[in-house]
């Protein structure tokens, strides 16, 4: 009886063995499962925005992120109120980021996450101005303090890790010249990052391609809109509440990725539009 159950064991081994020979190389092969970004000003609460207010809102928003279920969303205009709403109702999300202001409060340039997918190594913020350490800082004629939230990623499974930039820069129009020097900083804090780790920045960049914003970035990382091979929705981000958005300021760059698919999310769950920016969503194929 030993005897033959010594056979039957290594009859299986043998068999066992075979299948791996065939399936591990099948499984090298597969390519890993893409990451999903997308970038979302959620519009901070305004009491005066009637049946647009948060509180209307707030349940497409969780729909839509739930549809499609981002790896990672960065959020601008953000407040704890709209933060922890959406971290109860989005339970396999987590959230970081510190508010623009010098005490910690104010628009947050939240991030959120699916703990499922990814976790965090280390995160950290800062300010786009000429001392970006210092909370609540602003420099180059801007009336709010901007910041950047920015996070290293580590994929579970698979190990593979990126970097996050989640920002949004001055709103106004004579605010050109300081959107551009916040590109140049944020690009110099890029350059310092390992060259092997993919980047992606996601923002509301208040500018539109045609400006200096644009090229000064775009000459370092890729513009996912444009890369991508398929495209859906429509080309401009920002619609104040309207069916016509007029401006493209809603952006994912990149470096390191390769974009196969990125998408403007202008749909209506419930009929109702979750913010006056539509957000975008790319989809990343990682290096080989």
């Amino acid at each position: 009886m030993p005897r033959l159950t010594a056979q039957v064991l290594l009859r299986s081994l043998l068999a066992t063995v075979a299948v791996l020979c065939i399936v591990l190389p099948a499984l090298a092969a597969t390519p890993s499962a893409p990451l999903r970004v997308m970038s979302f000003n959620v519009r901070v609460p305004v009491d005066t925005d009637g049946d647009k207010r948060w509180q209307v809102r707030r349940d497409a928003m969780v729909a839509l992120i739930r549809q499609t279920h981002p790896d990672v969303v960065g959020t601008q205009e953000l407040v704890q109120e709209q933060a922890q709403y959406l971290a109860t109702h989005l339970p396999t999300y987590r959230w970081f980021g510190k508010g623009r202001n010098a005490d910690g409060g104010g628009e947050h340039m939240g991030v959120f996450y699916d703990s499922r997918v990814l976790t965090v190594v280390e995160s950290g913020d800062f300010w786009l101005s000429e001392t970006p350490g210092t909370p609540g800082s602003s420099s180059w004629g801007t009336d709010l303090p901007r910041l950047v939230t920015w996070a290293l990623f580590e994929r579970r499974g698979d190990k593979r890790r990126f970097y996050l930039f989640n920002t949004h820069l001055p709103h106004r129009d004579q605010d050109e010249p300081a959107r551009e020097q916040a590109a140049r900083l944020i690009l110099s804090r890029i350059a310092k990052l390992p060259a092997d780790i993919p980047v992606v920045l996601t923002g509301d960049f208040n500018s539109d391609p045609d400006k200096s914003t644009y090229p000064t970035l775009t000459a370092a990382l890729g513009d996912a809109r444009t890369h991508a091979p398929k495209r859906n929705g429509p080309e401009n981000t920002f619609q104040d509440f309207s069916t016509h958005p007029t401006r493209r300021i809603d952006w994912i760059l990149f470096r390191g990725l390769t974009p196969t698919r990125f998408t403007t999310l202008d749909e209506r769950p419930g009929g109702i539009l979750p913010s006056d920016h539509y957000p975008v969503l790319a989809e990343f194929d990682w290096p080989r």
